[in-house]
């Protein structure tokens, strides 16, 4: 059976869960929300109303992502001038969380990492 059709509704806990999972992350309290970090740089954080969740994006893809689905990807006026997309969880499955967290993971993790972990891929750049 597919599951194509029908998206189990992905929650903060999920981001948690498959951030945690990944190399060498740790979570991390940063302004009064939680922050996932690679080697000390950040990779993902959750906002307060945990709605929705920042990722690592290039640029020229992130307003790539916004103007193709809007629905699902935007940016956050302060981070207009960063490489940091919001995505919506509503939006998401599990499939898609997990690809979404490990491209952001991979732009943050040193090649150290990446070398050590290549089922995990390369960074995607814009």
């Amino acid at each position: 059976m597919s599951k194509s059709r029908s998206r189990a509704r992905v929650t903060s806990d999920d981001v948690r869960r498959i951030a945690l999972a990944l190399p060498d992350t740790v979570e991390k309290i940063a302004w009064s929300m939680p922050t996932f970090r690679v080697a000390g740089k950040m990779f993902v954080t959750v906002p307060d109303d945990e709605t929705s969740f920042a990722v690592r994006c290039p640029k020229v893809e992130r307003d790539e992502l916004v103007l193709a689905e809007p629905d699902k990807f935007w940016v956050a006026d302060h981070e207009a001038g960063s490489a940091w997309v919001r995505v919506r969880l509503a939006a998401l499955d599990e499939e898609e969380l997990t690809d979404i967290l490990e491209d952001s993971w991979r732009q943050a993790a040193p090649p150290r990492l990446l070398e050590a972990h290549p089922e995990l891929g390369v960074p995607t750049t814009g």
